[in-house]
This record gives C-alpha cells, structure tokens and sequence, in this order.
C-alpha cells in the first residue's frame, strides 16, 4: 500500500474519531437547554409576580391619593356644616356630607383590599424568588459538572483536530480536495474511502472495468467510484 494510501485511510480515521467527539459534544446541548427551560420557567414566574405587584403598588398608590383627598373634602363638608344656620342649607350640606362619606367608606373599603393583595403579591414574589435562587442552587452541581465534561471533551476534540490536520498535510492538496468534497457530500452516509472488493466497488459493488483496476493496481491510483461517487483504492 503506498504512503499517500495509509495516508488517506488515516485521515479518514482520524475524521471518524473527530465526528464522534463532536456529536458527543452536541450532545451536551439539549441537557444545557433542558436546565435552561426550567430555570426559564423559574424566571418568567417570578416577572409575572413583580409585574403584578408593581401594577397593585400602582394602583394602592392612586387610590391612597384619591383617598385622602376625599377625606379633606369630607373634612371641609362637616365644618361648612357646622357654620350652616338655616334649616334648608342644613339639609343640602348633610346631603353632601352623607354623600362624600359613602364615597370615603367606599374607597377606604377598596384600599384596604387593595392593600391585601398588595400583601399577598408581596409573599407571592418572595416565594418565587426563595424558588429561583433554590433551583440555581440545585443546577449549580450539574452546570458544574456538564462544564467540565465539556472542557474534557474540547481538549480531545483539539487534540484529535490537531492530529487530523497533520494526517492532512501528507496527502496531496489535489486528493484532499477530492477527498474533503465527497466526504461533505457523503456527510453521515459512511465512509469516503473504500478498497476494490475483487473487480468491484467495496461501498456499492459495482463492477470497475478491468483496465481501471489493472492501472489502480500498478500505479497505486486512488480513482473514483462512477456509480456512488466514493474513492478506490487497490487493495495489495
């Protein structure tokens, strides 16, 4: 077998034990987005429940103002009450007292409940945020952990790239091109590299005529397979 050949099949290994490093590399991505979507669903949870207090503080906020200054209006009614001296101003003015005290009533009630869903809101944001730092703790051991199976399997992936780069520079640029495009063509589907099986292909089984493998035998020739497009050697 001459050089360019144990060249060759080299490389092809070398790719081999390179794609399987790397799918194990992929392999780490749905386990990452796994922990990723429940810390997701842990985050969205606890927005949710800063965004409603935020809206129930907003909505406490206006309607203590609008309290207070019902209060002062109720306020003002009594006393200009009090100064009324006639018997038809007097029932006006109790009107309106009576008036702007159910109003008061009304709002005090509706600020008061207000307030408790404010305080309920409150708990319910601390309860998610108690939860969310619990799950980064929980998945802290696994991120951990999935990190550093990572890394290994980079400094394999490096070092098997590195070896593969260096098989590379053996072969002629030509074959290597040859070789790197069918191997992107036939990317899943097997190898690139295949020996003649007596007078056939040893990937699909075509026949190759005798006077192709008569020249692949003498020269060492690595030719292509017309019918599945692969490269063949001769086998010694």
């Amino acid at each position: 077998m001459s050089p360019e050949i144990e060249s060759l099949l080299a490389l092809q290994s070398d790719d081999a034990a390179l794609d399987a490093l790397e799918k194990r590399l992929r392999a780490f991505e749905p386990r990452e987005r796994d922990l990723d979507r429940v810390r997701q669903v842990a985050e969205d949870a606890l927005a949710r429940a800063r965004s409603a207090l935020e809206a129930e503080e907003r909505r406490h906020g206006a309607m203590d103002i609008r309290v207070q200054e019902h209060r002062q209006l109720h306020a003002r009614n009594v006393a200009q009450l009090e100064r009324v001296q006639k018997m038809r101003d007097a029932t006006a003015a109790t009107s309106q007292v009576e008036q702007a005290r159910q109003m008061l009533a009304a709002e005090e009630h509706e600020l008061d409940t207000i307030g408790r869903r404010r305080s309920e809101l409150r708990q319910a944001v601390e309860t998610q945020e108690a939860a969310l730092l619990a799950l980064e703790e929980e998945e802290r051991g696994a991120r951990e952990e999935l990190a550093r199976e990572r890394g290994e399997l980079q400094r394999e992936a490096e070092a098997a790239r590195a070896k593969r780069d260096g098989a590379a520079a053996r072969i002629d640029r030509a074959l290597l091109h040859k070789y790197d495009r069918i191997r992107g063509r036939r990317k899943g589907q097997g190898e690139v590299v295949y020996p003649l099986r007596g007078p056939s292909c040893g990937n699909c089984d075509t026949a190759i005529p005798l006077q192709r493998r008569t020249v692949m035998q003498r020269t060492k020739a690595v030719e292509t397979c017309e019918a599945c497009g692969v490269l063949l050697y001769a086998a010694e």
